[in-house]
């Protein structure tokens, strides 16, 4: 969808809001939500980013977008820590395990895993452990993921898995009272299975980045499971926009424009615990229109 076609859509959408109702008597906070900050829940400042997108533009793009704050994770780690060094109090550094040739498919099994991960965590203020991938369950690999799992609760951060429910089933199976922020909101896991998960494991949280056109019944109207969902589980929600390649932050303004869409369409308690209240209460901050600007 073109910027024009978008920014149309949205505006739209934003009315409709204005005018319905979204929960009883709770009106939908509508045209409000442009004045809502943003807690960006999924960004990577992977390397091939660096040259064309310098720290001090990435920064520059969340405030012309109203996000005072995102939660980062990189290949390699070093992105995170330049956008970290640039703007302390703008973004949240968790470790990504990925760095040389261990990339999403083979990290489990890379040499010196946990000696890299225990090096990175004792030399940088990481609040979280990952964004990592578990495309399958491969049994050699519980000795590592036990490990990852011992290392998130020692330090009280969370572990950020993009997976299916299996892979999250078993990280609460190595540590129940572990957090995780589950990418994608499960990506392809249908919404009654991410209802079931969510209602089955209290500490688990959500980024809903690549879950907008599933969210989105319409330009003016929200899927009723997934309203359902965004209403119920709503402290434990967050937006995100998932910077894994370049064309993602090409389009960055059209993804946090998405997701207004959606928000403006829920009460405002509602649109404003998943836009950043979940993240305040997640990692301990205070997010504020006051930081954009701000460094």
């Amino acid at each position: 969808m073109t910027r024009t076609l978008l920014c149309l859509a949205f505006a739209m959408a934003i009315a409709t809001a204005t005018t319905a109702q979204a929960d009883g008597d709770h009106a939908p906070i509508g045209r409000a939500i442009k004045d809502v900050p943003l807690f960006d829940a999924h960004i990577h400042y992977k390397e091939p980013a660096w040259e064309p997108y310098p720290v001090k533009s990435v920064i520059e793009l969340m405030d012309r977008n109203g996000v005072a704050m995102g939660l980062v994770s990189s290949t390699p780690d070093e992105g995170t820590i330049m956008l970290w060094e640039y703007a302390p109090n703008r973004i949240v550094p968790e470790l990504r395990p990925y760095h040389g040739n261990a990339g999403s498919g083979n990290w489990t099994k890379a040499p010196g895993m946990e000696e890299y991960l225990e090096e990175r965590l004792a030399k940088y203020p990481h609040e979280g452990i990952g964004e990592f991938h578990i495309h399958n369950l491969d049994p050699t690999d519980r000795p590592l993921l036990q490990k990852v799992t011992a290392m998130a609760k020692k330090r009280s951060i969370p572990i950020h898995v993009h997976s299916g429910a299996d892979p999250v089933h078993l990280l609460y199976e190595l540590e129940p009272s572990l957090t995780i922020i589950w990418a994608h909101a499960g990506m392809s896991e249908p919404a009654d299975v991410v209802e079931t998960m969510l209602e089955t494991y209290p500490t688990l949280y959500a980024d809903t980045s690549f879950r907008e056109r599933d969210i989105l019944a319409s330009n003016d109207q929200l899927d009723p499971h997934w309203r359902r969902i965004l209403m119920r589980f709503a402290d434990r929600l967050m937006v995100g926009t998932d910077t894994w390649v370049n064309g993602q932050w090409d389009n960055y303004s059209e993804l946090i424009s998405l997701n207004r869409q959606w928000l403006a369409l829920l009460p405002r308690e509602t649109a404003e615990q998943i836009a950043y209240k979940t993240a305040e209460k997640l990692f301990n901050r205070k997010v504020s229109m006051d930081q954009i600007g701000t460094k």
